[in-house]
């Protein structure tokens, strides 16, 4: 595996790659590094796809707020680097905040519509900062495909509608969470959590589970499975303290009426139940994609 720091050596080793590979495929998996099983599954399915597999390791300061993580964000570049290689990444590029960001950024992507909803709605300015690096690395690596994880299901919806809108050449791949053995979704977050914390956020996977059920109840509306999932989550977890529960169509994020029962719903459509739950410091996300069937 090839570790590049700078932009320069990056490029400079895709080049010499495309040449001696003008037919082969670039697989790329951006992070923020402290890497776990979720993005090695990331980084295994892109080496099961591609000729070469890209990761980039970047804490990007511009999708933190001032009151966020961004200085005691977990890093272990050693460790990263590892596992990077075992899983099948040829490529590392992990670059400072000073290579990718050499002067003041005055050229920002805004994202809208999308990001007035779900972490985007207590979290201004968090996706200008996501678009705008996920547009660099873009520039930067080229490749055919890129590999999110479903985690972060806003951030594919609007990375996937950033790619549409400004015709980036690039296949936008949505791969499974990836979860503990008793259902808490993999995050690097996830080491904040103490372990009475740890012990009561597996409440966020299971009331999603139980949405499950809630979904194949015709007569109940959005608005009682919303309220369902917010009752579950705070009967069972002292410790929680819930950002939001949202139920929204997907990929398009957008509100069905509160009072409509899912029966009523169009068939064959998809909604996202998704939530956000503090534990002590620890902001944890997860989500769950539900096909309506309709009466």
């Amino acid at each position: 595996m090839k570790c590049c720091e700078t932009i320069e050596e990056l490029r400079s080793t895709l080049q010499v790659w495309r040449c001696s590979h003008p037919d082969g495929s670039i697989g790329f998996v951006p992070t923020m590094g402290f890497l776990h099983e979720g993005h090695a599954s990331l980084i295994r399915r892109s080496a099961e796809e591609n000729q070469l597999t890209v990761v980039s390791i970047f804490v990007n300061p511009l999708q933190f707020g001032p009151n966020e993580d961004f200085e005691r964000y977990p890093r272990d570049p050693e460790r990263d680097t590892r596992l990077a290689e075992e899983a099948g990444a040829d490529i590392l590029f992990m670059p400072s905040v000073k290579e990718m960001y050499p002067k003041p950024v005055v050229t920002k992507v805004m994202i809208s519509g999308l990001t007035d909803k779900l972490c985007g709605a207590s979290r201004p300015g968090h996706f200008d900062g996501v678009g705008t690096v996920v547009s660099k690395l873009f520039n930067l690596v080229q490749p055919d495909a890129a590999y999110f994880g479903q985690k972060d299901a806003q951030q594919v919806a609007v990375i996937e509608r950033m790619v549409e809108d400004l015709n980036i050449p690039v296949t936008i791949v949505a791969c499974p969470i990836v979860r503990e053995a008793d259902g808490l979704a993999m995050s690097s977050r996830n080491v904040y959590l103490t372990p009475e914390e740890r012990a009561q956020a597996v409440v966020l996977s299971h009331s999603l589970q139980r949405a499950e059920a809630w979904f194949d109840e015709p007569d109940l509306t959005v608005g009682e499975i919303r309220r369902r999932i917010a009752e579950h989550i705070s009967s069972s977890s002292p410790l929680a303290e819930i950002d939001y529960t949202d139920i929204l169509s997907y990929p398009d994020l957008e509100n069905p009426s509160q009072d409509v029962p899912i029966g009523d719903l169009p068939g064959s459509s998809r909604y996202i139940a998704a939530l956000a739950v503090k534990f002590g410091a620890t902001r944890l996300i997860d989500n769950r994609i539900y096909t309506v069937k309709g009466r």
